[in-house]
Formats: C-alpha cells, structure tokens, sequence
C-alpha cells in the first residue's frame, strides 16, 4: 500500500478518533488558559499540549499494542485492580463529571448568553436545558451508533470551520493585547497548566478509546495487529493534530480577550462572549448550535460506552437500566453549575490522573519486562502514595509533615512531584522480577 493511498484509506479513522475526543471540556478550558496566563502563554500552552494532547496519544498507542481493552491492560498487575481502576476510569469520564459537564456547557454556551442577568442568576434555566438535554440523550443512546456517526461527520468539520473563523477574525482584528499572568500562572505557568490539562480527562478517555478505533479496523476487515498499530498510531497523530490546533486557537482568543470581555472563572463564557465581540450576536448563535450538538454527541457515546462496560461487568442489570441511572445521576451533578463541577472534579483527577500514565507509559515497554506485575505494581503504589495525597491537598486538606517530606522530590513545584517515585519504583519492581525469574 503506497503512503497516499494509506493516507486516504486512513484518514477517516482519524478524524473519527478526533470527533471522539473533542468535547466539553475540550472547548472551555483552553480560553481560560489563555486568560489567566497572560504573557506566559506560551510556557503555559506548552504544559496543556502535553496532558491534552501529547499523553492521550501515548494513551490510544498503548492500549493499541495491548490488545485494546483497559480492564485487560490494568488486570496484568492484578484482577481486582484491574476491575477497579477501569470502573474509576468509566465513571470519571461519565456521569461523575464528564457526562454532567456536557449538560452544563450546553447551558453555559448554548442557553445563557441569551437570557438576561436577572435569568442567568436563576436556576430555573439551568434546570430545564439539563431536562431537555439529559432526556434527549437517553433517548439517543438507546441505539446511539448511527445517530453519532451522522451527527460526527457533519459536526467535526463545522466545529473546526466555527473556531478557524473565530480565530482567524481574532488575529486579524484582535481583541486587545495579552493581559498579565494571573495567580499561580505568574510563577509556575507550566506546572499549572500541565495539571489543568488533566480536566480535558483526554487521557482517561484514550485508555477506552482504544477499543473503540480496533473494532472499526477491524471491521474494515484489517485483522493484522502490526497494521492496526499502525492505522491506530496515525489515527491518533490525526486527531492529535486536531486537538492542538483546537487548543492553540482558543488559547490565543482567551489570552487577547481580558481586556474587551474582563476576567470570567469558566471558558464556556470566555468563549461566548468573545464569539459576540468577533461576530456579534450571529457568532454567538452558531458557535452555540454546534457546541450543543458536540456536546450532545459526546454525551451518548459516554452514556453508551458507560452502560455496556458495568452491564458486562453486572450482567443482571440491563443495559437501559444503567442509562436511567447515569442519566438521572448526571443530570443531578449537572445542576451544581459548570464552576462547582470542575472544583469538584479536579481533585479527583489529580489523584488518579497520575496512576493512569504511569500505567500507560510503562505498558509501552512492558515487553521490556514481560508485563511483570512486580514492575507495574511497585511503580504505582510509589505513584499513587503521592498522587492520592495531591487530590487530597487539591480538595484543600493539608499534612504539614507530609507535605514537607514530598517538597524534596524533583518537580514538587510543578505538582507533578509523582513522576521520580513512579520511576524508583519500576526499577525496584524490575529488581524482583529479576530476582522471581531467576
């Protein structure tokens, strides 16, 4: 097969694996980057591609290489683990909060820039937009294939065509110059932005994904696992490329918007209003048609995915069962409103996000070690010491004496103070499996 014809063959596959990971927070997250980084954007934009986009690609290519399946991936160290860890992973990226952020960017972006202030302050209206889109969700995921794959070939192209068109518009008449670094963006730019990448949960969402783009190669009748590798790691490159374009994009409106729009807590506002500066009240209307529809398709494929997973792992639940709950428990979440939602979340992320690529990035080189348990247990017991300390320091409970000792690790002020335990302990779990095999 020639390399143009692997290209065009191929290129769908990409764009599906991007239309997948693009989302709410996908979206909202980079104008607020952009506004709270000021002049570091760039430092700062450099640490958000590395957890949005660069880890989720490592993500698809090691579930790739390992058989496509999470659950089978994390059972190497351990069956129970394996079960738990996937669970997290699906109820993270599903009605815990990537399902209920979906229902709350819908309203943040599509609904309330046309209500008045009196309307915004109310929760009347959030109430009935998350009715109206939860509802409409479960009815979709019922039988979810045809009508996401519909919806993604004609939403993917508007989306980028929508943000190509804001940020062209705002290089060529910018909202204003970047405005200074705000908070802990002054000092430690890279550090923070790398850990609010963890919010994009890209990385979560590549370790199921994997499954996803294996069973459409497969059905395009490639069976062979060094061909699908490959469809998969230039799958992932395409939607790679997607999401850093995406990113950049937003980030440059949020950085040059402060001085027209003022400071907001969430991006879904951010990017509203400088959609109505950029375009006027049109903008507004079409950047909100189709943030809905993105959210709307990225809601039943995780409705879906969420269900099949805990009916298999519960068989006498009926799939539409697990709907109704998911459904019923994200629309209650939802209604905490966007900025709660992701206070909630990010401790939550920054505890397990650690052990998620550390499980990755050493199943790359398992066959290095065999995929011996020793190796990837000892390694995430050392990461999850530190990483479940995180979240609980996020959530803003403090041990002064553990605190201390962690502050003598590399990258403690970064918050990634994890990644020299993880590897100290690959290398003592690679001592016992040496020692066992002998």
């Amino acid at each position: 097969m020639s390399n143009k014809s692997f290209f065009r063959d191929n290129i769908a596959v990409g764009f599906m694996l991007f239309a997948l990971f693009l989302g709410a927070g996908n979206i909202i997250f980079p104008p607020q980057l952009g506004q709270m980084s000021g002049e570091n954007i760039v430092v700062a934009m450099i640490g958000f591609l590395i957890t949005g986009v660069g880890l989720p690609l490592l993500g698809i290519i090691a579930v790739a290489k390992n058989g496509g399946d999470l659950e089978v991936l994390a059972g190497r160290i351990n069956p129970y683990f394996g079960i738990i860890f996937t669970s997290i992973v699906y109820l993270s990226i599903g009605p815990f909060f990537a399902i209920p952020r979906t229902g709350a960017v819908s309203y943040s972006i599509g609904v309330a820039p046309f209500l008045s202030e009196g309307m915004q302050d109310s929760w009347i209206p959030l109430f009935i937009t998350t009715v109206v889109f939860f509802g409409l969700s479960f009815y979709l995921s019922f039988n979810p294939t045809k009508i996401v794959d519909r919806v993604g070939k004609i939403l993917t192209p508007a989306l980028l065509i929508v943000i190509s068109l804001l940020a062209i518009k705002a290089v060529i008449t910018p909202l204003g110059e970047a405005g200074q670094a705000q908070g802990t963006y002054i000092n430690n730019a890279f550090g923070e932005s790398f850990i609010q990448g963890y919010l994009t949960m890209d990385v979560l969402a590549s370790l199921v994904f994997g499954i996803v783009i294996l069973q459409s190669i497969s059905a395009r009748g490639v069976t062979e696992k060094a061909q699908q590798i490959k469809i998969t790691i230039f799958a992932g490159l395409v939607a790679a490329i997607g999401l850093a374009f995406v990113y950049v994009s937003l980030g440059y409106i949020g950085v040059t918007s402060t001085e027209a729009i003022g400071f907001h807590d969430d991006g879904g506002t951010i990017i509203s209003l400088a959609a109505e500066q950029l375009y006027g009240q049109a903008g507004n209307i079409i950047l909100s048609a189709v943030i809905i529809l993105a959210c709307l398709t990225t809601s039943v494929g995780l409705f879906s995915a969420n269900a099949t997973f805990f009916h298999k792992i519960f068989p006498k639940v009926s799939y539409h069962t697990f709907l109704i709950i998911f459904a019923l428990f994200s629309f209650a979440v939802s209604n905490f409103g966007l900025s709660n939602l992701i206070s909630i979340s990010l401790p939550v992320l920054v505890a397990i996000y650690p052990i998620a690529i550390v499980l990755m990035i050493f199943a790359l080189f398992g066959n290095l070690f065999n995929h011996a348990p020793s190796v990837y247990g000892v390694a995430l017991i050392f990461t999850g010491v530190v990483a479940l300390y995180d979240g609980i320091k996020q959530a803003g409970f403090e041990i002064a004496a553990y605190d201390n000792f962690l502050s003598i690790f590399p990258f403690y002020e970064q918050g990634i103070a994890w990644v020299v335990p993880a590897l100290v302990g690959g290398v003592i779990g690679y001592i016992l499996y040496l020692v066992k095999r002998k």
